[in-house]
Parts: structure tokens; C-alpha cells; sequence
């Protein structure tokens, strides 16, 4: 069965943070990094304005059901706007320190997030969605991607599209984090 997936129009960034807030709602990094107190909201905001910025500057898919969401972001991609820093701050309130930002392999895009609702996890989409993330770059000139995962299942599911460890970090304080590279 082949899943259909599109480029995400603004109209559809809604329901795409739906999904990603859905997907990421038990996710170890982000209960690690968002705090508790309002944490269902605080994780929706956060998402959309992951997406409003990966929709602006690289590549957002989406499946035709919005059940599932890649964001790539390129290498040229300029810093995020001051305002938008400052509301991903607040958001993150006393768990900012918790936050690693490391970065990508020179020349390389950033697959930003990858999800889908918990309910239709296991059936394509996340393999549909690499694909076209794949192709997306790759038709932009792109040569590498770059991601971090802190879930051993999306390890193997990455490994599958070509994907290789680079590095990995665990520690006792914070969820494991494997970091891998592509070559598309």
C-alpha cells in the first residue's frame, strides 16, 4: 500500500502540530525538556512554531490524512527570528538548560521531526515520510541529513532508510540520544 504524502501548505500547519504534539506526547526527550505544568500546551506551541519555521525556510510533508509529519531543515536556513527565540525560551521555561543543540555535519540538513499519531504508528507512514523527506533534499541539491533520536525504536526504523550512528550519549540524568547521518 502506498501512502500519499504532500507538501504541507500554512493552512495545514494546524493539524500538523496536532499530530506532532500526539506523536511527541510521551516522547522521553520532550518529557525531558518541557515542564510538567502545562506540558499538552506547552508541546502543541512548541511544535507549531517548529513547523511555521521549517515551513519558511525548508520542507514540511505531511500524509494526505495529516496523520503524520516530517520537517527538514537546510543548511542555509538563517536563525530563527528573535520574537520566535524568545517564545521557545519561555515555553521551555526551567527545563532551557536542559536543552542540547548540537551541530549537524557541514553542508548537512536537519531532519527536525519525524511523527505520527499513535494510533496509525506501524503501518508506513513514518517509512512514507522519509522517502519523501529523502527525495525532497535530494532534489534540492542536498547530499546529507542529520537527525538526533532518543527512542531506540526510531533507531532500527532509520537504519532501514540508510541512516547510521554517528554518535550516542547516555547518561543517568536524561534520555539517551543517538545522533545519525544519511547520505541521500
Amino acid at each position: 500500500m502506498t501512502i500519499p504524502i504532500m507538501h504541507a501548505d500554512t493552512g495545514d500547519l494546524e493539524a500538523a502540530s496536532e499530530t506532532l504534539a500526539a506523536a511527541f506526547e510521551n516522547y522521553a526527550w520532550t518529557r525531558h525538556v518541557i515542564p510538567t505544568t502545562g506540558y499538552a500546551a506547552r508541546l502543541l506551541a512548541l511544535q507549531r512554531l517548529y513547523l511555521d519555521y521549517a515551513h519558511q525556510h525548508g520542507v514540511v510533508g505531511m500524509t494526505a490524512t495529516a496523520d503524520g509529519v516530517i520537517a527538514l531543515i537546510p543548511p542555509s536556513a538563517p536563525a530563527p527570528e528573535e520574537h520566535t527565540v524568545e517564545q521557545v525560551i519561555a515555553l521551555h521555561g526551567d527545563r532551557l538548560d536542559r536543552l542540547i543543540q548540537s551541530e549537524p555535519p557541514a553542508g548537512a540538513w536537519r531532519l527536525e521531526t519525524l511523527g505520527v499519531r499513535p494510533e496509525q504508528q506501524g503501518q508506513g507512514r513514518a517509512s512514507a515520510l522519509l522517502a519523501f523527506g529523502l527525495d525532497a533534499v535530494r532534489a534540492r541539491g542536498g547530499s546529507i541529513i542529520a537527525l538526533e533520536t532518543s527512542d531506540r525504536r526510531n533507531v532500527r526504523l532509520y537504519e532501514r532508510h540508510g541512516f547510521r550512528i554517528t554518535d550516542s550519549t547516555e547518561s543517568a540524568d536524561r534520555p539517551p540520544v543517538w545522533k545519525m547521518t544519511a547520505s541521500v
